[in-house]
């Protein structure tokens, strides 16, 4: 189990990195995209078996979400540079996949089964990107050691 896990951590880690690189990320950012792609990929794997894809998804992209935010306010860059990369291996394209080979192929029960399961499993990873943007930003401030105080401009 632990060596699958590890396993599967790793090609979590370099298929984010690969997609990072498609998105033409800058190089300094590629281990941690790896690390935050892993990361989720790693949450889902284990809450999978006990709560089902779309429930393991949320919480996985909760993760996500929450490393990506927290990444982006210490390096000071976009969220979207670790966000967009880091969803990568919980979006559901093998349940679209397989939802239009079912059409295709006339086994419209299991088209109408695969083609909820994937809908389930997209609303999932919006609905856990919208609670973590809900979450202030001098939380994150403050969880990467960045205490910037506000100032005000004066007139």
């Amino acid at each position: 189990m632990t060596d699958r896990i590890a396993w599967e951590f790793l090609a979590a880690c370099v298929g984010t990195v690969a997609f990072a690189l498609l998105f033409q990320v800058p190089k300094k950012y590629y281990v941690l995209c790896g690390l935050i792609g892993g990361c989720g990929w790693v949450c889902y794997e284990l809450l999978l078996p006990s709560c089902g894809a779309p429930v393991a998804t949320f919480f996985a992209n909760v993760a996500v979400v929450f490393l990506s935010r927290l990444c982006a306010v210490r390096q000071r860059c976009p969220v979207t540079v670790f966000l967009v990369s880091g969803i990568f291996p919980l979006v559901p394209g093998a349940g679209v996949y397989w939802t239009a080979y079912y059409i295709v192929t006339n086994e419209l029960e299991q088209a109408g089964e695969r083609g909820f399961l994937t809908l389930k499993v997209a609303v999932a990873i919006v609905l856990s990107i919208l609670l973590v943007f809900e979450l202030p930003q001098g939380l994150f401030r403050r969880l990467a050691g960045n205490h910037r105080s506000e100032r005000k401009s004066s007139p």
